[in-house]
């Protein structure tokens, strides 16, 4: 099958979905175009604050994609293109997309509240814990496996079989800019929140802001190691998971998402210039190299298709920002569209590579890989291979920072969401309770522990942060269907998604805490494994509980 092939149907089967089953989901749940919005209901210049469709998109899209729809159909790719290809598209519609309409329709429709609340409103106040300390390991996972990526997109030397260090200047430019993007994204803010023009001169400064950081950054490359990126990207996190949305949140993501977008039309238009052969084989079986199809390929393929982190930025920051409820199909269900078209992209990049000819170009890493191949196609129509290289890794690590940007709010609040309830006055709390719901406190403590097992790296963290993502899903699923039972409204569409994922990642977790546990007996474990065994083991109790206590509620 050529690249063309496989783009075409994939552009038919996405943006069919939109018109038909969209629509149909909206026209099935109910939305009210009149109805006064979360966003300004709770206004608080801070985590409720209303925006308009295009910049709560870019920061929905922005925030879900990270690195994985890059990354996982990449590793994926070793079952053959046909499962991959199926999976992203299936599983994008009918799993991915519901799940995360239905968790922003959920939480508009409860005063913009979490996941979290929702369970705690319509499962119960121990399901409400349990799945807001799942939810805060599952964030430490995101925060380590993200951060590392981007480190390693920042990296600026390398060095070869020999020992011999180079500098990397492609990786040092995306450094540049995507530090620049982070002060152009401040004064972005400021110009959103207090000029109030045109939506048109908002999008002119922003292109014009993005193209600056990009000369500069192809012109004035940083060079740094890469634990030295991973002191100044935890430094970031830590700064921008507590300042309000406004100051850097939302204007970042809005920056970004034009880049993002302008990345996968490019990779679109060199798609059809290049029209790329596919070079991997439609299936290779059941099992390759002891990795078996199910349950992998469900958790290794995850922000393509399905991904329960999505369901934490639905509810959990974007739901606090939609002006209509009409904005809620286009940012939920119209975003996870798009990240599955961005996974058919990388899956065609990396199809279109001969057997080892992508590690004889140099290229080792999954973000490699996909630039390698786009800057191929586009080398075709004539562009420079180096300049759409580094732009291209810039997009990619653009991905994975505003994922980090939001994974680590939600991290916060999740912490902090734990030790409140109803009974807590949060006037005269204890000194225990002020200390522990200090939103300071709450991003240190999630911050350090995703530090430390960032160290460990991502490829091997990833496999664990598959399942738990995918499990997480499982939990959100739930939720949102327990919550549809309740208000008279169809859920249905949700049973079959969620069943599937549930065998899929309590598999998948298993597996994951038998392995670790062959190596402890064996050889005993690192830090960061003994924390990977320690995270496995209490991820899946908390998922299992859970689940439970919410299957229970539907079948009242």
């Amino acid at each position: 099958m050529s690249g063309i092939l496989m783009m075409a149907i994939a552009l038919v089967v996405l943006g069919g979905a939109y018109f038909v089953y969209g629509r149909y989901l909206q026209n099935k749940w109910g939305i009210d175009p009149k109805a006064k919005t979360p966003a300004y209901e709770l206004e608080d210049g801070v985590d409720y604050v209303p925006a308009d469709t295009n910049v709560v998109f870019g920061h929905q899209f922005a925030s879900i994609a990270g690195a994985g729809p890059i990354n996982g159909p990449i590793q994926a790719a070793i079952f053959g293109w046909l499962p991959v290809m199926l999976w992203i598209l299936i599983g994008g519609v009918f799993f991915g997309a519901v799940q995360d309409f239905a968790a922003m329709y959920a939480s508009v429709k409860n005063k913009g509240r979490t996941i979290g609340y929702i369970i705690e409103e319509y499962i119960g106040k121990l399901g409400k814990k349990l799945f807001l300390l799942f939810c805060w390991l599952f964030c430490i996972l995101v925060i380590a496996a993200f951060a590392d990526v981007v480190a390693g997109t920042f990296n600026g030397f390398t060095a070869d079989e020999a020992g011999i260090i180079s500098k990397v200047t492609a990786n040092g430019a995306v450094a540049t800019t995507s530090m620049l993007f982070i002060l152009e994204a401040v004064v972005l803010g400021m110009i959103l929140k207090y000029a109030k023009l045109n939506k048109w001169v908002n999008t002119a400064i922003a292109i014009i802001m993005l193209v600056a950081a990009v000369a500069l950054g192809l012109n004035f490359p940083v060079y740094l190691n890469r634990g030295i990126w991973h002191i100044i990207i935890f430094a970031y996190v830590m700064v921008a998971c507590v300042v309000p949305v406004w100051a850097l949140l939302q204007p970042r993501d809005y920056l970004n998402s034009y880049l993002l977008i302008f990345m996968i039309l490019g990779a679109v238009v060199g798609v059809f210039v290049a029209n790329p052969s596919c070079n991997l084989e439609a299936f290779n079986g059941f099992n390759v190299d002891g990795q078996y199809l199910f349950p992998i390929l469900f958790v290794t393929i995850a922000c393509g298709a399905v991904s329960g982190f999505h369901s934490l930025v639905s509810s959990g920051t974007a739901s606090k920002q939609v002006k209509s409820e009409k904005s809620m199909l286009p940012v939920s269900f119209g975003a996870m569209l798009m990240e599955s078209m961005l996974a058919i992209i990388a899956l065609i990049a990396v199809a279109s590579f001969g057997k080892g000819e992508a590690a004889a170009q140099g290229l080792t890493t999954q973000p490699q890989i996909f630039a390698g191949a786009i800057a191929n196609f586009l080398s075709v129509a004539g562009l420079p291979h180096d300049l759409v290289f580094t732009l291209i890794n810039l997009a990619v690590s653009a991905f994975a920072l505003t994922s980090l940007d939001s994974v680590a709010r939600v991290g916060r609040l999740s912490f902090q969401e734990f030790f409140i309830d109803d009974e807590v006055d949060e006037k005269n709390m204890r000194p225990f309770l002020k200390v522990v719901t200090n939103k300071y406190f709450a991003t240190a403590i999630t911050l350090v522990l995703a530090y430390l097992l960032a160290k460990v790296g991502y490829a091997e963290i990833w496999p664990l942060f598959g399942s738990a993502n995918q499990l997480l899903s499982v939990l959100a699923l739930i939720a949102c269907a327990v919550f549809l039972k309740k208000t008279k409204r169809q859920g249905a569409m949700l049973w079959i998604p969620m069943v599937f994922m549930m065998a899929v990642t309590f598999t998948a977790l298993g597996m994951t805490i038998v392995k670790l546990s062959k190596a402890f007996v064996m050889t005993g474990l690192s830090l960061g494994n003994t924390l990977q065994l320690i995270f496995a083991v209490l991820l899946l109790i908390l998922g299992v509980i859970v689940a439970v206590q919410g299957i229970k509620k539907l079948m009242e």
